[in-house]
C-alpha cells in the first residue's frame, strides 16, 4: 500500500480511535492526528497524585453489539459491572432518579404533587403550538410545574442560554420516549420501562476509568507510531472534489499527510475553516455560527469515606453554580488512592472566557469547597486538596436555526466524498459514546465500499428514547462482527 492509500484520522477520542481500531483490523494503513497530549478526548481519565477522575461520568452501556464486542475485546475483565445510582438535588430535597413515586410524593408533598398533576393535565389540554423551543417541547409533555422543577434550571446551567432559546430538536433527540406518564409508570411498574434508555439500572465501567479503554485501544494498534499526539490540524487540502492531504503542526513544525480518505472527529466548525481552498461564504458563515459549550471539572479529595451512595448527583438549585457532582469511588474504588478518603468531581458548564472559566484554579477549588459544604455533602474543613481540568468544546449547542445551518454545511461536504465527519463534535450532534463509536464504524465501512448514512445515526434514536430502528451491516475487513443496533448511552 503506497503512502497516498492511507486514511488520516483526525482526533483520538472514542470516534477517532474506534475508526483506527476498525481500520487496523481491516488491514488498512492509517495515521491518527491528535492535537492534545493524551488520548480519549472527553472520555480521558486524569491522574493526580495517585487519584484518577473522569471529565464527566462515562457509562459503558449500549445496544450496539459491535460496540459491546469492541469494549470486551479491548478490556475484557477490566470492565466492572456497576449499579446505577443517581439523585436530583433541588432546594434541599432529594429526588431519586429514575423517579420513584413514593419518594416524589414525600419530597414534593401533597399540595405540590397535585400541582404537578394538574399542570400535566393542562399541558395536554392546551399544548403550546408550534413547538419551537426546548421549553415548549418539555412543557407539552410534562407540564409547566415539572418543567420548572426538573428541567429548566439544570438545562440552563448546562447550556448557558434560556430554554426558550434551545431548539426543540435538542429535546426531541435527548428526551424523546420519556414523559410524565411514563415516569409515573416507571415508578409504579419498574419492569415495564426497561426500554427507556435513561432508566437503565446497571452499566459497565473500566476499573481505572474510561481513559483506560482508549489508552488500551491506542496501545493495541498493530504499529506503535500510528497515533501522533500534539499534532494540530491546520489545513485540509482538496482538489477536484477529493481531499488529498491533511497538514498538521507539532513541535517539529508542519507536515503534510497524504490521504485517500479522511475521517474527522474535530469540531465541525474548525473542519470547515480548515478546508483549503475555503468553501463558499455561506458555508463558512454557517460553520462559524456553530456554538459549543465548554466545561470544567474541579476534583476534590475529601478526608472522609462513604460520603453518599450515588454515582452522581444532579444539582438543580439555581443558587449554586455546580451542575453535577461525581463520586468517583462509587464508579470504581481503584480511582481513589486512599480508601479512607473520597474523590468528588464538581462539574461546571461554561463558555470559554466567561466568569466561571476565567476564575483561577485556586478560586475554583474554593468555590467547589463552598458549594459541597452548602449542600451538606462534606463537613467544613474536610477538603484536603483540589485540582481543575478545563475542556473546550465539550457540548455542541442546539440553538435556533441549527438544522438549517447543518444542512448547508452537509450539502457542501457531500461534494468531498472521501471526507467523513464522525463523532459528537465532528457531526455537531450531542450523542453518546456508543453512538460516536458507531459513526466511526460506519465511516470505515463506507471507505471499504459499503453505503451508510453516518449523519443519520442518532437522528431518531437518542438518549432517553426507545429503540425504533436497527442498523445492520457486515463487519469490515477480515473480522466478522454482529449486527449494529442503535441503543443505550455511554
Amino acid at each position: 500500500m503506497s503512502a497516498v492509500d492511507r486514511v488520516v484520522v483526525i482526533g483520538a477520542g472514542p470516534a477517532g480511535l474506534t475508526a483506527a481500531y476498525e481500520l487496523d483490523r481491516a488491514g488498512v494503513d492509517f495515521t491518527v492526528l491528535e492535537m492534545d497530549g493524551v488520548v480519549g478526548g472527553l472520555s480521558r481519565t486524569v491522574r493526580h497524585e495517585g487519584y484518577r477522575f473522569d471529565i464527566g461520568g462515562h457509562r459503558f452501556l449500549t445496544r450496539v453489539p459491535a460496540v459491546e464486542k469492541m469494549w470486551r475485546e479491548v478490556l475484557g475483565d477490566e470492565l466492572l459491572r456497576r449499579e446505577r445510582r443517581s439523585t436530583i438535588l433541588y432546594r434541599g430535597r432529594r429526588f431519586a432518579y429514575p423517579l420513584r413515586m413514593g419518594n416524589v410524593l414525600r419530597e414534593l408533598g401533597p399540595v405540590y404533587s397535585l400541582r404537578a398533576l394538574l399542570s400535566f393535565i393542562a399541558a395536554h389540554l392546551l399544548p403550546r403550538r408550534p413547538e419551537r423551543s426546548m421549553e415548549d417541547w418539555v412543557t407539552n409533555r410534562f407540564g409547566a410545574f415539572l418543567y420548572r422543577t426538573f428541567f429548566k434550571t439544570y438545562t440552563e446551567k448546562v447550556w448557558g442560554i434560556p430554554c426558550a432559546e434551545i431548539g426543540a430538536e435538542w429535546a426531541a433527540q435527548r428526551i424523546r420516549g420519556l414523559s410524565f406518564a411514563r415516569a409515573v409508570q416507571g415508578a409504579l411498574f419498574p419492569g415495564r420501562t426497561r426500554n427507556i434508555r435513561s432508566l437503565a439500572d446497571a452499566f459497565d465501567y473500566p476499573r481505572l476509568g474510561p481513559g483506560q479503554m482508549w489508552e488500551a485501544t491506542a496501545a493495541g494498534l498493530s504499529a506503535g507510531d500510528r497515533v501522533r499526539l500534539g499534532a494540530e490540524v491546520v489545513s485540509i487540502r482538496h482538489s477536484g472534489g477529493r481531499v488529498e492531504a491533511v497538514v498538521a503542526r507539532d513541535g517539529a513544525g508542519e507536515a503534510s499527510h497524504p490521504a485517500s480518505h479522511v475521517i474527522s472527529s474535530m469540531a465541525l466548525r474548525h473542519l470547515v475553516e480548515a478546508l483549503d481552498p475555503p468553501p463558499p461564504g455561506a458555508v463558512l458563515e454557517a460553520a462559524r455560527s456553530l456554538r459549543y459549550r465548554d466545561f470544567l471539572t474541579v476534583a476534590l479529595v475529601v478526608d472522609a469515606a462513604g460520603l453518599f451512595a450515588d454515582n452522581w448527583l444532579y444539582v438543580h438549585d439555581p443558587e449554586l453554580r455546580v451542575g453535577r457532582i461525581q463520586n468517583y469511588g462509587n464508579w470504581s474504588p481503584d480511582l481513589v488512592a486512599d480508601p479512607g478518603r473520597s474523590l468528588l468531581g464538581l462539574e461546571y458548564f461554561c463558555f470559554e472566557g466567561d466568569g466561571v472559566w476565567s476564575l483561577s484554579d485556586a478560586e475554583l477549588v474554593a468555590l467547589a469547597r463552598r458549594e459541597v459544604e452548602a449542600l451538606g455533602l462534606v463537613r467544613a474543613g474536610s477538603v484536603a486538596q483540589g485540582v481543575v481540568v478545563r475542556m473546550r468544546r465539550a457540548y455542541p449547542v442546539y440553538d435556533h436555526g441549527l438544522a438549517q445551518r447543518l444542512a448547508v454545511i452537509r450539502s457542501y461536504l457531500e461534494l468531498l466524498p472521501n471526507l467523513h465527519p464522525v463523532g459528537r463534535n465532528g457531526l455537531h450532534r450531542y450523542n453518546n459514546q456508543d453512538h460516536s463509536m458507531l459513526t466511526a464504524m460506519l465511516a470505515v465501512r463506507n471507505i471499504l465500499g459499503e453505503r451508510h448514512d453516518v449523519w443519520g445515526v442518532n437522528a431518531e434514536c437518542e438518549y432517553l428514547e426507545e429503540v425504533h430502528e436497527e442498523l445492520r451491516a457486515t463487519a469490515p475487513g477480515r473480522v466478522p462482527a454482529p449486527p449494529l443496533v442503535l441503543g443505550e448511552p455511554a
